[in-house]
């Protein structure tokens, strides 16, 4: 009888049984099976006895079982099926350099924190050092303000007793404080796509490093950036003066990578 005809009638066998009967069908003798495989015997006997603990890990099972199940002219398919050895599955990839974005986020927090609180405290001490200063000054003009009562009697004026002379008014000399206009905008940055950005300031500092959603602007005065990044290069509309900028001499895979000279030009990274 053909051993696959052995095998289908011991269709009731696990997979060790039929694997024997298989052997016998074909009058090989264990050795003589080992030796065609080039396997120790006591595997072939371990796979005939169904004995997995004795061959290892399942990858190792089910190798060695599909060379003994070709050997016999068995279908492996079916061999593998009846065996209940676990299949091997893929290692599961687990990244490494992912950052949440709430890790993002509070470290963004984190720097803008410590630069408000930095500013605070180089900008309070000054601002109470000039307070006398400011009082002073203002006392000075609230003085030269004030109307000046005169009590000489206007010649060819009847003189009327507890009549009031007029009082002349006398102009301020101080000058007027001008209010101050906020530095001119240089650079203006227009999102019209998801993009990720990296913003230095002249100092190295980082001024923004995220994922800029479409529509968002920022804006940026003459000397404050030192170099930018734009990870989708094509999603961004960056303004000079109100002069759009061409940022093709800097991309490379869409990714435009420049610095900022102190007059707002662009310069190529590096240079």
């Amino acid at each position: 009888m053909p051993p696959d005809k052995n095998v289908a009638a011991d269709a009731d066998y696990g997979c060790g049984r039929r694997l024997r009967n298989a052997r016998e069908a074909a009058g090989l003798s264990i050795e003589d099976v080992a030796a065609r495989l080039r396997m120790p015997v006591r595997v072939v006997e371990s796979l005939e006895a169904e004995d997995w603990s004795r061959l290892g890990a399942p990858v190792y099972v089910r190798g060695q079982l599909r060379s003994y199940s070709r050997l016999l002219g068995l279908s492996t398919a079916t061999m593998q099926a009846v065996v209940g050895v676990a299949p091997v599955e893929p290692v599961t990839l687990v990244p490494r350099t992912y950052v949440p974005r709430m890790r993002i986020v509070a470290e963004q927090f984190a720097k803008r924190l410590v630069y408000v609180v930095i500013t605070a405290a180089i900008a309070l001490p000054v601002w109470l050092a000039t307070r006398p200063h400011l009082a002073t000054q203002g006392a000075e003009s609230a003085s030269l303000d004030m109307p000046v009562a005169s009590t000489a009697r206007q010649p060819g004026a009847p003189g009327v007793a507890g009549a009031r002379q007029p009082v002349p008014l006398v102009a301020s000399m101080a000058p007027v404080a001008q209010r101050s206009s906020g530095a001119a905008v240089a650079l203006e940055l227009r999102l019209v796509d998801d993009s990720w950005v990296e913003i230095t300031g002249s100092d190295g500092r980082v001024i923004e490093q995220s994922l800029l959603r479409a529509g968002t602007t920022r804006s940026f005065a003459t000397g404050e950036v030192g170099g930018m990044v734009f990870g989708n290069a094509s999603a961004i509309e960056l303004r000079r003066n109100g002069a759009e900028l061409d940022l093709a001499p800097f991309l490379r895979a869409n990714v435009a990578r420049f610095t900022v000279s102190s007059d707002g030009s662009l310069v190529p990274a590096g240079r």
